[in-house]
């Protein structure tokens, strides 16, 4: 990529001592490893919206889908302060291109999900949203989001890494003058990264690009991109995987040796049975990529949709 993702992200998870407390929340992947491939916008909506550091903790109170923001101590009610500066702040976001956002859990402004609610007796409910997390989602519903805890998951972080980066790559094509022939080299690149996803979309968006002189092209691309965020929102399972990968295998089929088709479905095998990650397989698909010079695979997202120092497909 000619540029780094920008991403925003809760300010704390930076290192940043913005918390109630003037802490910090600092996550050294996001920063130290992930840090190298994005460019962070950092926002702190506590401090932004004028609650001052330190000072006294926050939650929500009241009806989990438009809750109130209370003071812990003195209950003293700062929800239209919250709401009047998150709907300034979603609107200055438009202009910084943002790719994702990586929210903080558990917070009464950035949670994603799962935040407490208390009701008016004080007991607590995990199913409320962040005031801030809220009014991001809802003015940018096609941008990736994530939270710091979830990120944990390494099927989360990957699935939301990949997103991220599809979603520049797109960015890349789409922020320039609408072309069919873009569109069409942007389909066929990412053609098994969507299969991986979604054999429904993969479809879909197949007979999307193959029927597209049928709507004006500036639609059309509006439409593509609705689609491709719905297919990598769905994460990538073994099966869908091990489909992929006979796809693959099939490209080389007047080429390998019987012993370089044998090693290969030994390798398979011992992904299927979770033995070795996806890497495995994947490494050798590479290694066959390469000595047969297969031209279409070469470019296809799917083999290298990520920068291999950020360790994904790793996991067993």
């Amino acid at each position: 990529m000619e540029e780094k993702v920008k991403i925003g992200i809760s300010s704390c998870l930076l290192g940043n001592p913005v918390r109630w407390n003037a802490g910090h929340k600092l996550d050294r992947f996001l920063t130290n490893t992930l840090g190298q491939f994005v460019e962070y916008v950092p926002v702190c909506p506590e401090v932004e919206a004028g609650f001052g550091i330190p000072r006294e903790s926050l939650r929500l109170v009241g009806d989990p889908e438009r809750p109130r923001l209370v003071t812990f101590k003195t209950k003293t009610d700062l929800t239209d302060q919250m709401n009047r500066w998150a709907q300034k702040r979603v609107r200055e976001l438009e202009k910084e291109d943002l790719c994702g956002f990586i929210f903080k859990s558990d917070s009464p402004s950035s949670g994603m999900i799962r935040v407490k609610v208390y009701s008016e007796k004080g007991m607590p409910r995990k199913i409320g949203v962040g005031m801030f997390a809220r009014a991001f989602m809802e003015h940018f519903p096609r941008i990736p989001v994530e939270d710091d805890g979830r990120l944990h998951d390494p099927a989360i972080r990957e699935n939301y890494i990949e997103r991220i980066f599809t979603l520049r790559r797109w960015r890349d094509v789409a922020d320039n003058p609408p072309k069919m022939g873009k569109l069409v080299d942007f389909h066929t690149r990412n053609k098994l990264l969507l299969l991986s996803h979604s054999q429904k979309h993969y479809r879909l968006m197949g007979q999307l690009v193959a029927n597209a002189q049928k709507m004006p092209l500036k639609e059309l691309y509006d439409q593509y991109e609705q689609e491709l965020l719905a297919a990598l929102a769905l994460k990538t399972t073994l099966r869908k995987n091990n489909n992929v990968l006979q796809h693959l295998m099939g490209y080389f089929k007047k080429q390998l040796t019987s012993d370089e088709k044998q090693e290969l479905l030994e390798v398979f095998g011992q992904y299927n049975r979770e033995y070795v990650p996806l890497l495995v397989p994947l490494t050798l698909i590479n290694h066959y990529v390469r000595k047969y010079d297969q031209p279409y695979l070469k470019t296809q997202t799917y083999l290298n949709p990520h920068p291999l120092e950020l360790k994904l497909r790793t996991s067993v």
